[in-house]
């Protein structure tokens, strides 16, 4: 008996694509708070069928990235907005843990990799010129991560992508205003710059001004809608 031309897809596979597609739209910003997220409109995008995406979407809402919000065969979960302390809470982690990461990094760093997260920022700066929300979001995520991935700590590197996937849509809160004033791009020159110099202290200090930065303007915001709410 001949063996079959193709193998068969293992649901498992399926389950990961839909989780890993929707935790990298997640990490750029991609939803905002409130939003909806329809499983079958991803579904669809990703060309799957519904149960691996409702298996993806659980698992989201265990880690609290995602909240219920009717979680039938056509459901949807929702994008939850934080509130300050929540907000506050997880920008301390990333205080804490960032500019470790960013430190070590420093001190693995070759002229190709930063050249390659330095690519993203100039990316970052193209975006605001065309008025790229998206491609803006995609870079400065990536940029980001460029540089943690040269820390050589893969588990602090999961514990800071666990925490920019439940920040990450209410950073976009700040987009209309920062965004074109490239309010926070000093300090990712500066990230850069002491990589380049293997000067971990300075790429710690420039990566943790970036995160305070974001956290007072942010949490300003949000303690304006409290007031409101």
């Amino acid at each position: 008996m001949s063996s079959p031309r193709l193998k068969s897809i293992e649901r498992s596979t399926l389950w990961d694509r839909a989780y890993d597609a929707l935790k990298s739209a997640l990490l750029a910003g991609r939803f905002v708070p409130g939003e909806r997220v329809v499983l079958r409109k991803v579904a669809d995008d990703l060309g799957i069928s519904l149960t691996p995406v409702r298996d993806a979407v659980n698992r989201l809402i265990a880690e609290k990235v995602l909240v219920r919000g009717g979680l039938g065969p056509a459901g949807a979960a929702i994008v939850p907005l934080l509130d300050e302390d929540q907000f506050s809470q997880l920008m301390t982690v990333r205080a804490s843990l960032e500019p470790m990461a960013a430190a070590a990094a420093a001190a693995h760093a070759t002229p190709e990799r930063i050249d390659a997260v330095e690519a993203f920022l100039m990316e970052m700066k193209r975006s605001v010129k065309e008025n790229r929300t998206e491609q803006y979001l995609d870079a400065h995520y990536k940029f980001h991560f460029g540089i943690y991935a040269m820390c050589g700590m893969p588990i602090v590197e999961e514990i800071i992508e666990s925490a920019w996937l439940r920040c990450a849509p209410t950073l976009t809160l700040a987009l209309p205003e920062n965004i074109p004033s490239l309010k926070r791009y000093s300090s990712h020159v500066a990230t850069i710059a002491a990589l380049r110099k293997g000067d971990g202290e300075a790429a710690a200090a420039a990566i943790r001004g970036d995160i305070e930065s974001a956290r007072k303007d942010i949490g300003a915001m949000l303690r304006e809608r409290g007031k409101r709410s």
